[in-house]
């Protein structure tokens, strides 16, 4: 066999997909497929963790033959992932006790103000780098056991694995109850309130306030090493390495090749979020920023990021079309943006489930203000878009006080990318070059990265970096007198949209 490719899985939020890569880093397939979206109450997002696998591979079996492969001509694959959500399940079946909690998730308000009562939010942001907050793992897990009787019952009996969706997938993959490999990386343990952020290993302490045997929880490894072979039997079939597992954002920022301390990328996808690279530096925020892990390799160690985390992007887009009707698809949205030349006044603040960063503010909601008789559908498609910018901007802002230094320039990916009125507007209110590469979909091709490298598929970083290449970069013309009125009438529409759950 040549093995002269290499498979990315990227299980995201809305669907799954598998790319198979060559050399020169083209792509030479991809197949992608939906899963549902389960709202079993207000605030709840669900997945099925067996229509993921499925999923998963049929993506699978479809890319290899449109590329006429076999998994035996993979030298690897990598797998990226949706970070916080959830799954808990059976080693003895394979089979999960209930559905997955997805990381947009909000049932464990209650859980989380009782922890930051109870033990205080700096215990948290000083041993894990992250807030308490329903957006992490740990929270997840704990009202599993609270109050999934199964669940409960398995924990008893010592039948429970926990797990992010990496984790899930990686098990399933290798054998499942057939000796499936119980592990993740750092990126994503980096998600859970669970692991030391800066010993890289799951805290007793962090266990203890949560009720969570480590025995449930996988192995923590490096980003980018073999971790276990395929198991023949599945979809692949062939025993071909895994050799590569980053969270969904940290592979957009090795996608992006922000291997090196100060450079920045942002993902435009369901929702926002910026990381910035600070090397061997674990910089604790002092303006809401998340301190989390970039990646992690068995030769140079951990490298770390601060990242700002925005609920609420491209799903805002969704919202104008399928709540309001406003257009069939959302690319549509520019164009009936563009039909006004600004925004009329009006601010929409999308904090349909609280504000994440820099804010993490539970009792937000969402909100337009600024309407007028004159307002019209344009008007609220612009606001729309201006939305994500704004939200971009109080991260960076925040991201830069943090760093004691301001960013040069951002690098961006993601969907909304294509978005030609976004990307300008989000240049002129950073006041900075904004730039995305040819190829758009980063998050995919940093998990191939993490997995070629393992196997020596690419020699080392400087080798991928020098395949990536820009496409277009968008480079500011507001004033600062314009500029400033913009982002003052954001700050003040934010402030009305806080404290309205009490």
């Amino acid at each position: 066999m040549s093995r002269d490719y290499i498979g990315a899985i990227d299980q995201g939020t809305t669907s799954s997909r598998f790319v198979v890569f060559d050399r020169a880093c083209r792509v030479v397939a991809s197949a992608q497929k939906e899963h549902k979206q389960i709202f079993p109450n207000p605030g709840w997002v669900e997945h099925d963790p067996e229509e993921i696998i499925i999923n998963t591979g049929q993506v699978i079996r479809q890319a290899l033959e449109q590329a006429g492969i076999s998994g035996g001509d993979l030298a690897a694959i990598g797998v990226t992932n949706q970070r916080e959500t959830t799954v808990a399940w059976d080693p003895k079946t394979g089979k999960a006790y209930c559905n997955a909690i997805v990381w947009q998730d909000t049932r464990t308000a209650a859980i989380s103000d009782a922890l930051k009562a109870k033990h205080g939010g700096e215990l948290f942001w000083d041993k894990c780098g992250l807030p308490v907050s329903t957006y992490f793992s740990g929270t997840k897990m704990k009202w599993m056991l609270d109050n999934v009787a199964d669940v409960r019952q398995a924990a008893k009996d010592g039948r429970l694995m926990f797990g992010t969706i990496d984790t899930w997938l990686i098990w399933r993959l290798s054998g499942g109850p057939k000796g499936g490999a119980h592990v993740t990386d750092a990126t994503n343990a980096s998600r859970t309130l669970l692991m030391d952020i800066a010993a890289t290993k799951w805290d007793q302490g962090m266990l203890d306030v949560f009720g969570i045997d480590a025995a449930w929880l996988p192995e923590i490894r490096s980003s980018s090493e073999v971790y276990c072979h395929c198991d023949p039997a599945g979809p692949l079939g062939a025993d071909t390495p895994i050799s590569g597992i980053l969270g969904d954002q940290q592979a957009a920022l090795c996608g992006q090749c922000c291997f090196e301390p100060g450079q920045a990328k942002n993902t435009y996808g369901t929702g926002c979020f910026l990381l910035m690279n600070t090397g061997k530096d674990l910089v604790h925020s002092k303006h809401g920023m998340l301190t989390t892990v970039a990646y992690s390799d068995p030769v140079h160690g951990v490298h770390y990021a601060l990242e700002g985390s925005i609920a609420v992007a491209g799903s805002l887009i969704q919202w104008l079309r399928d709540n309001l009707m406003f257009f069939n698809n959302a690319p549509e949205v520019e164009e009936l943006a563009r039909t006004v030349k600004d925004n009329g006044g009006v601010y929409f603040v999308p904090a349909f489930s609280g504000l994440f960063a820099p804010h993490w503010d539970n009792t937000a909601r969402g909100l337009m203000i600024g309407l007028t008789h004159y307002v019209n559908r344009g008007h609220i498609a612009r606001a729309a878009l201006e939305a994500v910018a704004f939200q971009t901007w109080e991260v960076m802002r925040a991201m830069a006080e943090d760093a004691g230094k301001p960013l040069a320039e951002l690098k961006v990916d993601g969907g909304m990318v294509e978005n030609d009125l976004l990307m300008q507007f989000q240049s002129d209110l950073l006041s900075l070059p904004v730039s995305k590469p040819v190829i758009k979909e980063t998050t995919v091709l940093g998990a191939a990265f993490a997995a070629g490298l393992a196997v020596g598929f690419w020699p080392d970083k400087e080798a991928v970096c020098g395949l990536v290449s820009l496409e277009k970069t968008w480079t500011p013309n507001m004033n600062e007198q314009t500029r400033n009125q913009a982002v003052n009438g954001w700050l003040r529409a934010v402030e009305k949209s806080r404290g309205w759950i009490r």
